[in-house]
């Protein structure tokens, strides 16, 4: 499946399995979980996804990549 590259904004590779992400175009490789986390610190539009992996409820902030593990 393709998806965008947080780093080049290319087309990368997320493999079948949702277990990796490439891009052939600046050779990011990394795991799909490190992929959202990286989306989500860097990308203000998707911030409040760490709230769902945190816990937080509704009417809370979305968390940190602290609480995040």
């Amino acid at each position: 499946m393709k998806i965008k590259c947080p780093k080049c904004k290319e087309d990368a590779d997320l493999s079948p399995d949702f277990s990796f992400v490439k891009c052939g175009s600046c050779d990011l490789d990394m795991s799909y979980g490190e992929y959202v986390k990286f989306v989500a610190h860097n990308q203000a539009t998707y911030s409040d996804i760490l709230g769902d992996y945190a816990g937080s409820t509704e009417g809370q902030t979305a968390g940190s990549l602290d609480e995040w593990d």
